[in-house]
């Protein structure tokens, strides 16, 4: 098959691509929004009509959602693939997701229902998929002494959310709204495996949003998005996101040896190592591999899926402990394949029991390598893919 991958900059692009080749198909793409960020919907439309006049395609695929990209495709007739791997993706609330030339595969189940209805035959739900080949070579031909300088005992590699909180430009001075809304975000960071933010918000508080939240994010294309689900999910998610990270941060480095990988601002933990950020091709999958304990807490957006942080990290041969996540405990076998909390004094014990068992750990570390491995590779999550999308 030709197929035309749109890209953007995302860390799966160049992974998926090496996947679809491996299959033995023929690989063209689209780069010009990786260097031009500012690139607007006539500029994806033009881009793509263009290329695909002038090179015919049997299909386009993107990672996450474009509306546009969506309709071009529609009118040339030929499938287009997208593959989440955020929460959310505002794109896919657009009318466009309805197009029958779709073919729609996202992560976190919890969204695919929001939206499965509008073109339930074209969208799927499909859990990510990790490189393991590339991430065991960059392990392989690692030094001894590069090894070294990335051993940890615990290790998170991320944002902590800070420098990229919508929320905090929310002016309300309303001090019943802002009573409410912080005692809702508290109650939701202590609870894992059920968001139920959404549900609660009252039409008195989403109206303040949209009258006190400069910037209040509005879909410039048609689309059944409500302010409901942007107050829960964009602006509140993001919130609560960045509250558990600094707690979760704060929690460990009073216990542990705690690296932190990440651009953001850490003066507020003095006890935590902050190493900056990571190279994600040539250093990352040797953090995943050296620290004991390798950190996943999950943005509150991602309501059930299992974010690519986890892939990566068992890809990498490393021990997985993450905040419990539904689709995790699914997917993976708890204990056995990877260990999770439901509580900062759970992550706590948790994290000593695997410091203190090397044996345990590594055994766990070592059967979540051999799942992914197997049955999460790309190759082989791409043929499912495109097997379902009815294309080959």
């Amino acid at each position: 098959m030709n197929i035309l991958v749109y890209r953007y900059g995302s860390i799966c692009e160049p992974d998926i691509i090496s996947g679809f080749e491996e299959l033995g198909h023929k690989i063209s793409q689209i780069t010009d929004e990786i260097y031009h960020k500012d690139l607007i919907f006539a500029d994806q439309l033009k881009i793509v009509s263009e290329f695909l006049l002038s090179h015919p395609q049997d299909a386009v695929f993107t990672i996450n959602f474009f509306p546009v990209i969506a309709k071009v495709c529609n009118i040339f007739k030929i499938p287009y693939i997208s593959w989440t791997v955020d929460s959310p993706v505002m794109e896919l609330f657009t009318t466009a997701i309805e197009l029958p030339w779709n073919r729609i595969f996202v992560f976190d189940r919890e969204q695919y229902r929001e939206i499965a209805s509008h073109n339930p035959e074209n969208v799927f739900h499909f859990p990510l998929a990790v490189n393991v080949k590339e991430k065991q070579e960059v392990i392989r031909n690692a030094s001894t002494s590069v090894r070294r300088k990335f051993q940890s005992d615990v290790s998170f590699v991320g944002s902590l959310y800070s420098e990229k909180c919508p929320y905090d430009k929310f002016q309300s001075e309303n001090a019943y709204v802002r009573g409410y809304v912080d005692a809702l975000m508290e109650a939701q960071r202590k609870v894992y495996g059920y968001y139920f933010v959404e549900e609660t918000l009252t039409e008195e508080i989403i109206e303040e949003f949209r009258n006190h939240l400069p910037g209040f994010y509005i879909s410039p294309l048609d689309n059944f998005l409500t302010d409901r689900s942007t107050v829960a999910q964009l602006y509140i998610g993001n919130k609560i996101t960045a509250m558990e990270r600094a707690i979760t941060m704060e929690v460990l480095s009073e216990h542990f040896a705690m690296d932190l990988y990440t651009g953001s601002d850490t003066s507020k933990l003095p006890k935590l190592h902050n190493r900056g950020f990571a190279k994600t091709l040539t250093e990352m999958p040797i953090i995943f591999h050296e620290s004991k304990v390798n950190l996943n807490t999950t943005s509150k957006a991602i309501r059930s899926g299992i974010p690519l942080r986890v892939f990566d990290i068992m890809g990498c041969e490393g021990f997985v402990l993450s905040n419990f996540q539904v689709e995790l405990s699914e997917f993976f076998i708890e204990g056995e394949e990877f260990d999770c909390y439901t509580s900062m004094e759970e992550m706590v014990e948790k994290a000593a029991f695997y410091l203190e068992h090397e044996t345990i750990r590594k055994e766990v570390a070592h059967n979540g390598f051999l799942k992914v491995q197997e049955l999460y590779n790309y190759p082989r999550r791409l043929e499912e893919m495109l097997k379902l999308a009815r294309v080959l």
